[in-house]
């Protein structure tokens, strides 16, 4: 099973449970980067056993083939000395271990090639882990922001709100209604500025009404 099959598997009965829930997502993105980080160091070690295993079957297949190469020595021995049974049960003993070595190999081979997967599936999961870690911060961020438009927005539309404005208007209608009585008390009472003024209107107003006479008198005398 690789990886990412595997690492799906086991955060999938945390996740979903909280996805039902609506968790918050800092909270999300916190459990999904420690369930990466939990799983590289348990896919370290299961690989570090693996290599481990690997180094045991390389040194059983040198093994093997070294005692090869001496049985093979030892037939000829027997051989040039006229041993000829001798020579036949060392080949015997060459084969089996040809036949051990190449069995071991095989399975040397296996193990590489899942080796090699391993470690392409490891480099994977290092890239989205540190993917998520740069990403962490950014979500983060856009979560805070959205809860405090959300916290701005429920104030505006917040009934106490509405209602503070309300008295807001009712306090302006009476400071409206107290002003308006006091004017009405300074309505018919002039100051002595203000009756200085009128009289002062009523000059201009005489002056020119004089003007107004004399250049009317003025056009009579000379239609005559």
């Amino acid at each position: 099973m690789g990886v990412f099959s595997r690492f799906t598997d086991i955060i999938n009965s945390n996740i979903n449970s909280l996805l039902d829930k609506a968790e918050d997502p800092a909270k999300m993105v916190r459990l999904i980067i420690q369930e990466m980080e939990d799983t590289l160091v348990e896919v370290r070690s299961s690989s570090a056993k693996t290599l481990a295993d690997k180094k045991d079957l390389e040194r059983q297949v040198r093994r093997l083939e070294q005692d090869a190469n001496q049985w093979q020595e030892k037939a000829e021995l027997a051989l040039s000395k006229g041993r000829e049974d001798l020579a036949r049960a060392a080949l015997l003993e060459k084969k089996k271990c040809a036949e051990n070595a190449e069995s071991l190999q095989q399975e040397l081979d296996n193990v590489e090639e899942h080796i090699s997967k391993l470690q392409d599936e490891i480099a994977q999961l290092q890239e989205k882990l540190a993917d998520a870690k740069a990403r962490q911060k950014a979500i983060l961020m856009r979560e805070n922001t959205a809860s405090s438009r959300l916290k701005v927005k429920h104030n505006i539309h917040s009934e106490k709100i509405n209602d503070a404005m309300s008295k807001f208007d009712r306090y302006e209608r009476k400071i409206d209604d107290i002003e308006a009585q006091v004017e009405s008390y300074d309505l018919g009472s002039k100051s002595l500025a203000d009756e200085i003024a009128d009289l002062e209107a009523d000059e201009q107003i005489d002056d020119e009404l004089a003007q107004l006479k004399a250049k009317l008198d003025k056009k009579g005398s000379d239609a005559k």
